[in-house]
């Protein structure tokens, strides 16, 4: 998602000074070498792996989402946002009142050429993505996307625990919920109507690989991406730089609205009538953690866009001061688009942690008080310089089932949270300043984050925030995809995240709680009997009163327990240079890096 829609974390805080000037390079191509045709972007966190039943982070979604080919995909102009065939010759036929998606791919589409095929040019056919699908239901593979297959596909439930039984997936076995019905068309059988599957069927991470290419590379198919997308892994140096080139294989693709586009993109529209994609030839993307320097790249002249997360939060007064771009930039061509993506961050508690976890009282109340001791006012002052809006909800604001109520549990209240933790028993009694557990033992949060200075001011306000109500906590430093790595083994106590919306749905958002989804996504491993119980009887309906009904229980549920402290929700400024044409940046996809234009700098 990353989430969001797809998930990463965006950079809080850290104000970092250069004397308030802003720096301008000489001509850009002088300095990079780079010309018209080629696309120079930075990713804010490194990849965790091309294998996309494994990777759950904005970096790796991105080149997952440019090489490889779902079935359905979003328009890239139509706004509100539209699913519109890829891999597929038109959207799928629904049959048996929502319970099977009769899914035809389009004829000749090949994967590029790798030497897992033998030198044998490869087409895209049905089984290709039902072998895909599969690997998302092997629990060897403890894919974080599971989840969006899980108990929906006839048949499933059975093959993953006779995988368990036996310690391995049949992938040759017939599966009655994938049908391969003949070389071109999957039928998809769902044990239950399911109105929103069409959503899934965009989802980058359910893509088509090709059986070869993973079983020709093992445990490393995460550096071997091989698909059938517009474009093809170049260069790959981990963690620091990735190059893209467009795949000459590449069918004939055009773009063509597939609905209602707002006035203010009609001249983009225009503009890509009738031309083939991608429009550039290669997309160099750095790896550059670092706000700051992510923002000099960008002033000179290093990168062609700040697309999501956008400008870095201590940057936000030197590029958009109350909202604007600022004249200097916009005398330089530069041009600024704010965008609200469904998302919501928060910090979350490990469920089964032997500190913040558990479902007792006193366990709930320490949550509680955490949530009450922490200021998000200052985080949305400080940290995000004014982008972003209080969180008072898992589902965001213009997803159905949204609701904006303010509780005492997410509001800032030092005083009610010492008197809470008083009363359960959280005192300080050998006069250090700190509280112990109640049973006397003593009491120290662990707050996870990656080694970046704008985590660090983070940490500096829950530092203060947390000694204000006697609680101890101390901080504990990793890179971005260990920390993934670490979030799903159920080996991080405390954390900040986020999520941007995948696809325009609450369910996107309330699966991160719902308690199957332990070791995917759910790295609060939160597990509430009657949260999953709303969660399923959720899924199971139309849009509508009904409904929102359950997820407004849901929501109780969540600010009762205090698995998340919600924070906020963040907007996004992004910048792109005068030299870049047709950026656009898409409420539920990141990088759509085949519509965007570099002409001469």
């Amino acid at each position: 998602m990353r989430p969001g829609r797809r998930r990463f974390v965006r950079a809080g805080g850290g104000a970092l000074a250069l004397g308030g000037a802003l720096r301008w390079p000489g001509p850009a191509a002088a300095q990079s070498g780079a010309g018209p045709g080629t696309l120079r972007v930075a990713f804010s966190i490194a990849e965790t792996s091309f294998d996309p039943a494994f990777a759950s982070d904005a970096a790796s979604d991105s080149i997952i989402a440019n090489v490889f080919d779902t079935m359905l995909d979003y328009d890239f102009l139509a706004r509100p946002v539209k699913v519109v065939p890829r891999a597929l010759e038109a959207l799928p036929v629904v049959e048996d009142g929502g319970r099977a998606y009769v899914c035809r791919l389009r004829k000749g589409v090949r994967f590029t050429p790798d030497p897992a095929f033998k030198g044998a040019p490869r087409e895209l056919v049905a089984e290709d993505f039902a072998y895909s699908f599969k690997r998302h239901l092997d629990p060897a593979r403890r894919s974080p996307w599971a989840w969006l297959l899980e108990g929906k596909l006839v048949g499933g439930d059975e093959a993953q625990e006779a995988a368990r039984r036996s310690g391995r997936f049949d992938y040759d076995a017939k599966l009655p919920g994938l049908e391969v019905v003949d070389r071109h068309t999957l039928r998809i059988r769902l044990k239950a109507p399911d109105y929103r599957f069409a959503y899934v069927l965009a989802m980058p991470y359910l893509c088509a690989v090709a059986r070869e290419v993973v079983e020709a590379y093992g445990n490393d198919i995460g550096a071997h991406p091989v698909g059938t997308g517009p474009y093809l892994l170049a260069e790959y140096k981990r963690s620091s730089r990735i190059v893209l080139e467009a795949n000459p294989g590449f069918r004939r693709t055009t773009y063509a609205p597939a609905g209602p586009v707002p006035a203010e993109f009609a001249g983009v529209a225009a503009s890509l009538k009738d031309r083939p994609l991608p429009l550039n030839r290669r997309v160099e993307i750095s790896v550059i953690e670092e706000g700051q320097a992510r923002w000099l790249a960008f002033l000179n002249g290093e990168i062609d866009v700040l697309d999501s997360p956008g400008v870095p939060s201590e940057f936000v007064e030197q590029a958009v001061p109350g909202g604007r771009l600022k004249p200097e930039l916009a005398a330089k061509g530069i041009r600024h688009q704010v965008l609200l993506r469904p998302n919501v961050y928060f910090t979350y508690f490990n469920m089964e942690d032997p500190v913040v976890g558990g479902y007792t009282p006193e366990k709930i109340a320490l949550r509680r008080a955490i949530g009450m001791g922490y200021d998000v006012d200052e985080n949305i002052r400080v940290l995000q310089k004014g982008r972003a809006a209080p969180a008072h909800s898992p589902i965001p604001p213009g997803i159905e089932g949204a609701d904006a109520r303010k509780t005492s549990a997410q509001l800032h209240d030092p005083a009610a949270a010492r008197a809470l933790l008083d009363r359960f028993g959280y005192k300080d009694r050998n006069g250090d300043g700190f509280r112990e557990a109640p049973d006397g033992r003593p009491l120290v949060l662990e707050r996870w984050s990656p080694p970046t200075s704008a985590q660090r001011q983070a940490d500096e306000l829950w530092k203060k925030n947390m000694e204000a109500i006697g609680l101890r906590i101390e901080f504990r430093k990793e890179k971005l995809p260990e920390l993934r790595k670490m979030a799903r083994l159920g080996k991080i106590g405390m954390r900040g995240d986020g999520w941007n919306g995948d696809y325009p749905d609450a369910e996107n958002f309330m699966q991160l709680l719902y308690g199957p989804n332990k070791g995917q996504e759910n790295n609060a491993r939160f597990d509430l009997p009657e949260f999953n119980r709303l969660y399923e009887a959720a899924r199971a309906l139309p849009d509508g009163r009904e409904r929102n009904a359950l997820f407004a229980k849901m929501t109780d549920l969540v600010l009762a327990y205090a698995p998340w402290r919600l924070t906020v929700h963040a907007l996004e400024d992004q910048l792109a240079h005068r030299w870049v044409r047709n950026h656009v940046p898409h409420p539920i996809r990141s990088q759509e890096w085949m519509y965007f234009e570099v002409v001469g700098r």
